[in-house]
């Protein structure tokens, strides 16, 4: 079993109230507002990040090591799948020609709704795995398709059309925010049937899971508008996320069969490396096309 944090009521009622706080001052003056331009986008996802790696050193401080590099190992991994929402986000919005005015509150109320509905996911999963050891074999397996999947296709994001069409085709009367809110919490329900396994498979305490996917998703608006336009310069972000897939379905398998654990630093450290390769080696390749691009010398 992993160690858990000893988060009573006071605990879960004192996160749970910072991050109501948080949310309504970045309604009032931050991500949510209108008119969002990079220089806003990237201060309040600086924030985001920060306020983050703060409840993670206190976590180290107060809960020990363990604690603490559980949830940054968490994040990091939902951050990271966050980027693909990005994409698919964008797919989302120029499908249904979403003014930009009205994309900062649509992604507020589709990622809040997402939240509640991974936290039922969260404290459901993370039960069956208390309870029900085996059921760490489907998620293994869920896990590794979900891998394979991406590495063999080294795209999935043909899901957001497909959503689109569905949501237009059953909700012809829609405007498009609506649509598009719609759209964007149903996109984040389905990456959750990643994620919340991947995360779960790092640490089964709630707290550490909801914390980390909280902290990411609420992020995530400020930086959809500064990485929206660049996502598709990390073109080895897909495969460095079918790598960690996989490996994460193997240190499950691996729990199970064996009943050691694989320590979380080790987690935390194949996160950061594989994440690292494949963001350099996508900006590697975007410098090497740009000289191959560039004006002929005459």
């Amino acid at each position: 079993m992993d160690a858990q944090v000893d988060a009573g009521l006071p605990l879960w009622g004192g996160l749970l109230v910072f991050l109501v706080l948080l949310i309504l001052v970045d309604l009032r003056v931050g991500s949510a507002k209108k008119h969002m331009d990079t220089r806003t986008a990237a201060i309040w996802s600086g924030i985001w990040v920060g306020i983050s790696i703060l409840f993670g050193l206190g976590l180290l401080l107060f809960e020990g090591g363990e604690a603490g590099s559980t949830f940054f190992a968490g994040y990091a991994m939902e951050k990271a799948l966050s980027l693909d929402n990005v994409f698919v986000f964008t797919l989302i919005f120029a499908a249904l020609a979403v003014p930009k005015d009205e994309q900062p509150r649509v992604l507020l109320w589709g990622i809040l709704i997402a939240l509640v509905l991974r936290t039922i996911l969260i404290f459901v999963g993370a039960e069956a795995l208390e309870r029900y050891s085996w059921v760490a074999w489907p998620f293994a397996a869920l896990l590794a398709w979900t891998g394979y999947k991406i590495l063999k296709s080294g795209d999935e994001h043909d899901a957001g059309d497909k959503m689109v069409a569905r949501i237009r085709k059953r909700f012809p009367d829609l405007k498009p925010a609506a649509a598009a809110l719609v759209a964007v919490a149903f996109a984040d329900v389905i990456f959750a049937v990643d994620s919340v396994p991947a995360i779960l498979a790092i640490t089964t305490d709630t707290f550490v899971v909801f914390a980390a996917n909280a902290f990411a998703l609420l992020g995530l608006r400020a930086l959809f508008f500064l990485v929206a336009g660049a996502v598709a310069r990390f073109a080895y972000l897909q495969t460095g996320l079918g790598v960690l897939l996989i490996a994460i379905a193997a240190k499950l398998a691996y729990g199970e069969i064996t009943g050691d654990k694989i320590p979380v630093g080790i987690t935390l450290g194949s996160i950061v490396l594989v994440l690292g390769v494949a963001v350099g080696a996508s900006l590697l390749k975007e410098r090497r096309e740009g000289r191959t691009d560039g004006p002929a010398a005459g």
